[in-house]
């Protein structure tokens, strides 16, 4: 299985809008490996967040990749679940590296 068979293995489906988001962030990965889908959805997620931080994308043009980056992350650990002894480890790297880029938008401001 792939990462976007896996994707689009998931019930129920996200809304049309949502679903070609991710589809166009994740273009480069949807091939690889389902079991990289923890680690892939993660970086991306991690990546589009940093550049609506870079961006200062605030306003309701932006609720796109809000929702995007949300459901890049919960994904992430919906497939992550599947191995219980590396999920603490995983969301406390997941919580480091996210808030890791505040307090790098808090240092350029």
């Amino acid at each position: 299985m792939t990462v976007g068979e896996w994707l689009r293995s998931r019930s129920p489906r996200p809304p049309a809008a949502l679903s070609a988001r991710l589809d166009a962030v994740l273009v480069e990965s949807l091939g690889e490996s389902a079991d990289r889908v923890p680690d892939v959805f993660l970086a991306v997620g991690e990546r589009l967040v940093a550049e609506m931080l870079r961006n200062d994308s605030t306003s309701r043009d932006s609720a796109l990749d809000l929702l995007t980056a949300d459901a890049l992350l919960t994904y992430a650990f919906e497939a992550a679940g599947g191995d219980v002894s590396t999920i603490d480890g995983r969301a406390a790297e997941a919580m480091t590296r996210i808030a890791a880029l505040g307090d790098a938008d808090l240092a350029r401001a």
